[in-house]
């Protein structure tokens, strides 16, 4: 019996102590860094993520979009983990907020923050994840950071990803380490996750391509752009469709 109040006391404590973060990030408004930091997310906290994530945010700050982050934090834990959402719950004040976890979050889910459970690599998991949300505006990829497990993941939810939409893939120091599939010693290994998004910038320029009948793929008409940071992928999806000045049909 004393154990089970012991419980139901830091239930309590940790819904009330969550709800005076939430507020105190309300009043801070445009400030994504500082929101990061008291709501202690390792976007702010150990890394420099919210800097930049404010600069490619800031024009959908009051849209009503659709966030999908992958990845809750906290491990198995079922109580631990969701800072990042509540980050984006506050900083988008009219979105909705979704996840996905190998373990079951469904607790830490709040008004405007909904938690799916699954692999970041379950194709069908992903794709009924996304049409029971609709049209996703962003998609984060903070999940496992297993080479393999970004690249499929990618590979599967670009495609769903709305028209003008950002991807983003974080921690990406992993495509060094080799317990997570990376390596340091052939740069040119097309499995690691750096070399595989450096390969797709060759999809901007494939009106360019001298290559006679060349059918272009998926990526090379909607990767509009890209941007590489420390550790940190940005890529924006729309129609690659602006004709080459001396090049028709890849023929020149």
């Amino acid at each position: 019996m004393k154990s089970y109040r012991l419980d139901k006391a830091k239930r309590i404590f940790y819904k009330r102590y969550k709800k005076i973060k939430n507020k105190i990030t309300l009043v801070l408004g445009f400030n994504l860094d500082a929101m990061g930091r008291i709501l202690s997310t390792d976007k702010a906290t150990r890394h420099s993520y919210t800097k930049i994530y404010a600069d490619h945010f800031k024009k959908l700050k009051f849209k009503k979009i659709n966030l999908l982050e992958i990845g809750v934090g906290g491990f198995e834990n079922p109580l631990k983990g969701g800072n990042s959402l509540r980050l984006w719950k506050a900083y988008f004040p009219f979105a909705s907020i979704y996840s996905i976890d190998i373990y079951d979050k469904k607790q830490l889910e709040e008004k405007r923050i909904k938690i799916y459970q699954g692999s970041q690599i379950d194709k069908d998991v992903l794709l009924k994840m996304a049409k029971d949300i609709g049209e996703i505006d962003i998609i984060i990829d903070d999940g496992s950071h297993i080479n393999e497990h970004v690249i499929k993941t990618f590979n599967i939810l670009f495609p769903v990803l709305k028209m003008g939409g950002i991807y983003v893939v974080e921690d990406v120091q992993t495509s060094y380490w080799k317990d997570y599939g990376g390596d340091s010693d052939n740069m040119n290994n097309p499995n690691t996750i750096m070399n595989y998004f450096k390969g797709l910038c060759d999809c901007l320029n494939h009106k360019e391509f001298i290559c006679p009948g060349y059918e272009p793929s998926y990526f090379d008409k909607h990767i509009i752009s890209m941007h590489f940071y420390h550790n940190l992928i940005f890529i924006y999806k729309g129609l690659n469709n602006e004709e080459s000045n001396m090049v028709v049909n890849n023929i020149r």
